[in-house]
């Protein structure tokens, strides 16, 4: 039995019985575009740098400092001259958060920009720009960081069809295999999703290398490109899926001796893909993360896989396809009960707070997620309980609904593949969360005094300042008072004093304090050493929108 009859079932269902379904399905996946976000977003965030942004320097730095909210991985750093000229800086160093750049050439004055991208742990790309003057202003260097909407479309598809490979193709060869039992219906359809995937693999490493480098789509044959790709995490998940896929095909075209081994490993393949990069697997606790998005990937594939060659058994001959559907039936509450477990501590760890699901682009796409779970599970509810027993007994209507209503289902599950691909767009709330408590810092050093000043988070609200001092020569500093001036006058805010506090650590602070405005500030620090002597120091300091 071919694909095409049951595709022409799913069809005619969307015209009688399916009209309603189809029409909140339309509805939902265009709130999912537009809860997508108009920028690419990644894990990583950039907390502080040095040259601080908009920073006029008096002479050229030796080096630039880039800090993020996590470990990265540079990709390409890039000072772009006053003139336009871009100048590649390919000496660095990471320390920790921390990448440290090598400045080859004395700079002229005028403003310069330092423009970046990197990748974090879960293998998104990231990138911006900071510019900074040498002795006086001048007009800023164009830099393009518009969003390539051609190149973003085309990873989005590549997801999908890369999720209709490892989940339709590689889950229904382990249905064939280990549900059908011999069958035959659902063969071509499972080959053909796995060829979908085999195709999709490959082309979306060359994506990744395109987003991960910044290239239009035009340099895709480009092998720097590919390299890049394969360099990230999401290398990991390209090649685990192709193993992946050539074990649901082996198992569909091998020796039927095999079949199940290769269908079982295959199936493993598909969660291990999915675990090896991502926003989830990068989260922690990553003991806790990896292994429920392994469980999750690998249940998507066992529910989802088994419901074409089901369908496409169950319409020629029912009787025949009784045993499929008893087995499926009996294996897919214990699947389902799964599903429902890692999805909800993976939704608890990347949401944390219920606020999110609506202020985050993230937390509205699990939304819509969800609207399309509820409709999968009240469909899956109806057949398990209403349709199967009818169905196994004989009963001509029931068969006739349980097909239509299994061709709707794939209809949902198609559905949740493109609003899950959509995330491959959107930072997780938590990551957000990290990068919003990540202080502002700054180095204040003078000939008389230094000190290194935090502020906790370093966004508006409530916040609080850690300050440790030394003398010029960073020998200890003995002060009997330290007091905290932050100073915004363009904003007509009058100066914030707060007294600091010993608590015994070698650190001095200030915990009743509320920045009130975002921008730049200037944090001066009073240090009193003795009843003739005040040492005053102070430095601009970024405070982050919240």
């Amino acid at each position: 039995m071919s694909a095409a009859p049951f595709l022409r079932t799913i069809c005619t269902t969307s015209k009688r019985a399916g009209r309603l379904a189809v029409g909140q399905l339309a509805a939902i996946v265009l709130l999912a575009i537009i809860a997508a976000p108009s920028q690419v977003f990644a894990h990583a965030a950039l907390i502080t740098t040095e040259p601080a942004d908009g920073a006029v320097l008096g002479q050229s730095p030796t080096q630039f400092s880039l800090t993020f909210s996590e470990p990265v991985s540079p990709l390409v750093l890039t000072l772009v001259r006053p003139d336009g000229t871009p100048v590649p800086l390919t000496s660095f160093r990471l320390n920790g958060q921390t990448l440290d750049i090598d400045n080859p050439q004395r700079l002229g004055s005028g403003t310069h920009v330092l423009s970046w991208r990197v990748i974090s742990a879960d293998g998104h790309p990231v990138g911006g720009s900071v510019l900074f003057s040498i002795g006086a202003p001048s007009a800023a260097p164009a830099v393009s960081e518009a969003v390539d909407r051609g190149l973003r479309s085309a990873i989005w598809i590549g997801k999908i069809f890369l999720y209709v490979g490892l989940f339709l193709g590689v889950g229904g060869a382990f249905a064939i295999a280990w549900l059908a039992k011999g069958g035959r219906s659902g063969h071509r359809f499972a080959i053909a999703a796995i060829l979908c995937g085999l195709v999709a693999a490959p082309l979306s490493l060359g994506l990744q290398g395109l987003d991960a480098l910044g290239a239009p789509l035009t340099r895709l044959a480009q092998p720097g490109v590919w390299q890049a790709g394969l360099a990230t995490s999401f290398g990991w998940t390209v090649l685990i899926a192709l193993v992946a896929l050539g074990l649901g095909l082996l198992s569909l075209v091998g020796p039927r001796g095999g079949a199940k081994l290769f269908a079982a490993a295959g199936l493993a393949g598909v969660g291990a893909a999915l675990a090896a990069s991502g926003h989830a697997s990068a989260a922690e606790p990553q003991w806790l993360t990896r292994p429920m998005v392994f469980l999750h990937g690998a249940g998507i594939a066992f529910w989802a896989g088994a419901l074409a060659p089901l369908g496409l058994a169950m319409r020629p001959k029912p009787a025949e396809a009784a045993p499929f559907l008893h087995r499926f039936s009996q294996a897919i509450l214990p699947v389902v009960a799964v599903l429902a477990a890692t999805g909800i501590v993976l939704a608890v760890i990347q949401v944390q707070a219920p606020a999110a699901l609506l202020e985050t682009a993230y937390g509205r796409l699990l939304l819509v997620k969800l609207a399309l779970l509820f409709l999968l599970f009240t469909l899956a509810a109806i057949n398990r309980w209403k349709l199967t027993g009818p169905t196994e007994a004989g009963e001509t209507e029931a068969q006739r609904r349980l097909v239509r209503s299994i061709g709707i289902e794939m209809l949902i599950v198609l559905a949740i593949f493109g609003v899950a691909a959509g995330w491959r767009f959107t930072p997780p709330p938590r990551a957000l969360a990290i990068a919003a408590a990540q202080p502002a810092s700054v180095h204040i050093h003078t000939p008389k005094a230094m000190a290194d000043l935090s502020i906790t988070p370093g966004h508006v609200g409530p916040v609080a300042a850690s300050m440790v001092i030394m003398t010029g020569d960073f020998g200890p500093l003995d002060a009997s008072q330290v007091t905290l001036v932050l100073s915004k006058p363009d904003s007509g805010i009058e100066p914030i004093k707060r007294a600091a506090k010993k608590p015994g650590d070698g650190t001095w602070r200030v915990d009743d304090l509320v920045v009130p405005v975002p921008g730049r500030w200037t944090a001066r620090l009073d240090i009193l050493i003795s009843d003739f002597e005040i040492v005053k120091i102070e430095a601009p300091i970024d405070i982050r929108p919240e």
